[in-house]
């Protein structure tokens, strides 16, 4: 724990130094010192809107993960469904989200179900993909030893494959969560009215840079908060795969 913060505390102080010496404008690059000056003055804000970003990642996540792990299991069961709809799985990536955000508007309106929608779409893929990698790589034995024992595909599936796809979900999860931060406020800048994608949007056109980067900490240190719960729930879910057992 200690590492991160003395890189953390080089990081501030390089970057401090730096928009002392170069005189870049504070529009563009605000110091450290003005950011933490805003993260206290404006946390009333900060928080508020956070509460609403909050609100959509979480939901977002949850809907992405059911999602995400619904597909990767129906996909499992019929391999020609897979062949078929993987590609496109893929290539649905590569869409952007100004072309789809429009679309999502004229569907949803700008209420939070837009937002989720985009949230969803940002972070089902690495569940999909996760989970899907880990149930094709399940120990063959342990599958033989359930069709020695006579099981039943939906007995070898609930026994054996879906326990070995756990922790490779989780990972998945890992990985959404930190990229529905970003799902979140991009889905605010499509509109809305609060949130720190919208606090963000509106800062700096108001000359509030500081406040920008302020959400922008915001932002990280709630990816970050997320990130580690998620690992936490890891360790108490499936306590097999830690590294520190006895």
């Amino acid at each position: 724990m200690i590492a991160p913060l003395v890189l953390l505390a080089l990081f501030v102080g390089a970057w401090e130094l730096y928009t002392r010496v170069s005189n870049v404008d504070a529009f563009i690059l605000p110091p450290p010192h003005e950011v933490a000056q805003s993260l206290w003055d404006d946390r009333s804000l900060l928080l508020s809107n956070l509460s609403v970003t909050a609100q959509e990642v979480g939901i977002g996540v949850v809907l992405a993960l059911l999602v995400g792990g619904l597909l990767a299991f129906t996909l499992h069961l019929s391999p020609p469904l897979r062949r078929a709809a993987y590609p496109l799985l893929v290539s649905s990536q590569a869409v952007p989200f100004v072309i789809l955000a429009p679309l999502l508007v004229f569907w949803f309106g700008f209420s939070i179900s837009a937002k989720l929608a985009i949230v969803v779409i940002v972070c089902f893929f690495p569940v999909v993909v996760t989970t899907l990698d880990a149930l094709a790589h399940v120990d063959p034995e342990l599958l033989k030893l359930m069709r020695t024992l006579d099981a039943s595909r939906w007995q070898t599936l609930r026994m054996v494959e879906a326990p070995a796809a756990l922790p490779a979900a989780l990972t998945g999860a890992k990985i959404a969560v930190t990229v529905a931060v970003i799902g979140a406020v991009f889905a605010e800048y499509t509109g809305s009215e609060k949130g720190l994608g919208h606090l963000l949007l509106t800062s700096t056109p108001q000359l509030e840079t500081a406040r920008a980067w302020a959400a922008t900490v915001v932002l990280a240190l709630f990816a970050v908060a997320l990130f580690t719960a998620l690992g936490m729930a890891q360790r108490v879910l499936v306590p097999w795969t830690r590294k520190d057992r006895s």
